[in-house]
């Protein structure tokens, strides 16, 4: 089991994988990331294999220091207020790319564009500046099944695909982070994700237009019309369970397991990912059902997640 104590020994372990051009799983506040050097495209092409993830889905790169940006990002008035509001945290941004930097071809897609974030966790941001490079990470799991909240999910999911998982403990956001498209005047919501798109506005004084994306050409992560899939069939907006599924709950909708009996968005975000590998782990029912979660706030991120879980081909 690749499973290490993210003990300042082990992170500097971890660093020097990064770079020596290894994979490595860590912490985040969201989910946990299966990173690599972002300008190695050998190192990134591990990623790929290892998640069995299409290589025309971008990834996204982690940073420690809005410094890092000169180097591959075009900036802008607008997206230094958002790093200094919501960075570190989970606000991702696509950008304009400089094109020069051609070794970061792959973990773009190919794309004019860079999607970049800085984590709001200690472990992340110390593999980070110890590996003295941006780290592309998307979630450390197996492509379209669920996002991994703990080391123990990563290490389930990837087993020794991944020669080294740092175990930070459950993450506290639990979703994935939000995405927005600042290439354009308009400011498009790519993915919702830990950080409300109201809050975004609202700071922003402007409104927050809202894309799908295409799941054939994806512009960013979290856009293919099946993710984050537990094996179980998955029905979502229900109310009344049959006797062959497990039930997920949310407020006065109980169930097995209940996101949050108060209601509360922020207590069922964070458990959702957790929630759903339970139910795919529990062996007496052969398929999942989910109460209706409301589309506000952190609910326009649940409600992605499990709309893309419940999707079938």
């Amino acid at each position: 089991m690749p499973i290490f104590d993210a003990t300042d020994e082990n992170i500097a372990k971890a660093a020097r994988l990064i770079q020596a051009g290894e994979i490595v799983a860590f912490p985040t506040e969201t989910v946990y990331g299966l990173g690599a050097d972002a300008y190695n495209p050998a190192a990134v092409a591990k990623i790929f294999e290892a998640k069995n993830r299409p290589t025309f889905n971008p990834l996204i790169s982690h940073i420690a220091d809005v410094d890092f940006l000169k180097d591959y990002a075009e900036t802008d008035t607008r997206v230094k207020a958002l790093a200094k509001k919501f960075w570190p945290g989970p606000l991702t941004m696509v950008l304009k790319r400089k094109q020069f930097v051609e070794s970061l071809d792959l973990a773009c897609a190919g794309l004019p564009t860079v999607s970049v974030r800085m984590p709001n966790h200690p472990v992340a941001l110390e593999l980070i500046r110890k590996s003295a490079t941006p780290i592309v990470a998307p979630s450390a799991n197996r492509s379209q099944s669920i996002s991994p909240t703990t080391a123990e999910h990563v290490d389930h999911s990837l087993g020794d695909r991944v020669p080294m998982i740092l175990n930070g403990g459950s993450c506290g956001v639990g979703v994935e982070s939000t995405i927005i498209d600042l290439t354009s005047k308009d400011i498009v919501l790519l993915r919702a994700g830990g950080i409300p798109m109201e809050e975004i506005a609202e700071f922003l004084g402007e409104p927050v237009l809202i894309s799908g994306g295409n799941p054939n050409l994806p512009t960013s992560p979290g856009q293919m019309l099946k993710h984050y899939a537990p094996k179980y069939e998955t029905r979502i907006n229900v109310t009344e369970p049959t006797d062959d599924e497990f039930m997920i709950g949310f407020g006065d909708i109980d169930g097995h397991l209940n996101l949050s009996k108060s209601g509360d968005l922020r207590e069922a975000t964070a458990n959702l990912f957790a929630f759903m590998h339970k139910a795919e782990e529990q062996t007496k029912y052969t398929k999942i059902a989910i109460a209706p979660i409301p589309m506000s706030g952190l609910g326009r991120a649940i409600n992605d997640r499990i709309k893309r879980a419940s999707y079938k081909d």
